[in-house]
């Protein structure tokens, strides 16, 4: 078998291949109570599924090895039936699959993808964790993993950086976590100005270096916002024995320099990633990670979306 691999957008023409991967791949798996319903599946099921909304199909010298169903779900694109024959493990098909159907998703307007996997295949749940899926369900032995698009807004002046921090501060509530990164300059602190402007709370927000952590309180009945500085934390055990006078649970809070630290505070939690161009201008990716950011519409904070 030779290394070239092509990934196609199919639709019902290629019922059958789509099946015969999907019915080989699932067939190969441990035995699962109840079994996989993917082996009731039918030329004519795939065929209408396909005919629907599409499907992607990967070959490897010319035979089929890889497939997934796509399927509109509100917001999300969920992905379904996918697999992988044994003889590609290991290959990078599987994420060959789930890299094309996330630029599907870009390209048509979704804000995330959403899958189930099975309890009883923990490799399955680490592969898919490991692509930054996050688990927003679960119903018996059956997981909902679910990853959400980031966010691309260009930032020409601090003033538009400190704009999108008071946009963005109408989308948050108590218990919200929000990790901030990047160089020195790029914004930090100036978009957390914004989201405490936006709050309506107390005092003059600074970068919080020297103190690590200051608690701004409310001047509108709302939550407080937590700002924290982890640049000089050892890790996330510092992080968490951090001692604030407020419950996180019922605050907002800002972590600067928090990628790799305080991402153990929160399954749910808003990832915003500012870097500097050589022009001076900035850019902010934001990334919505867990379920609280499944139905809220974070697009009109950003400009697009990127990968």
């Amino acid at each position: 078998m030779s290394d070239e691999t092509t990934i196609e957008v199919v639709d019902g023409s290629r019922a059958a291949d789509v099946l015969r991967v999907i019915h080989e791949a699932f067939a190969d798996r441990p035995v699962l109570d109840p079994p996989a319903t993917a082996l009731q599946e039918t030329v004519d099921t795939i065929r209408e599924a396909l005919d629907a909304h599409s499907g992607l199909l990967v070959e490897r010298d010319g035979s089929p090895v890889g497939a997934l169903l796509l399927e509109p779900r509100g917001r999300l694109l969920g992905l379904r039936r996918v697999g992988v024959l044994a003889a590609v493990r290991g290959l990078g098909v599987a994420a060959q699959m789930a890299s094309r159907a996330r630029e599907i998703a870009q390209e048509l307007g979704f804000t995330g993808l959403e899958l189930e996997a099975r309890v009883e295949l923990p490799g399955t749940i680490s592969f898919w964790r490991n692509l930054g899926y996050v688990e927003s369900e679960r119903n018996g032995n059956r997981l909902t993993m679910l990853r959400m698009l980031p966010i691309t807004q260009d930032l020409a002046t601090p003033e538009e950086t400190r704009a999108f921090g008071e946009h963005l501060s109408a989308r948050l509530g108590p218990g919200d976590l929000v990790i901030l990164t990047g160089d020195l300059g790029a914004g930090k602190t100036t978009l957390t100005q914004g989201i405490g402007a936006g709050l309506g709370v107390r005092g003059a927000i600074t970068s919080p270096t020297f103190v690590i952590a200051r608690v701004h309180p409310s001047l509108l009945d709302g939550p407080a916002l937590v700002h924290v500085d982890a640049y000089r934390l050892g890790g996330a055990a510092e992080l968490d024995d951090l001692d604030l006078d407020t419950d996180l649970d019922d605050a907002v809070t800002v972590v600067e320099w928090g990628e790799g630290l305080a991402e153990s505070l929160s399954v749910d939690r808003l990832e915003l990633s500012l870097r500097r161009t050589s022009d001076d201008e900035r850019t902010v990716t934001l990334t919505p990670v867990g379920p609280r950011w499944r139905e809220l519409d974070l697009g009109s904070v950003g400009s697009r979306t990127s990968g």
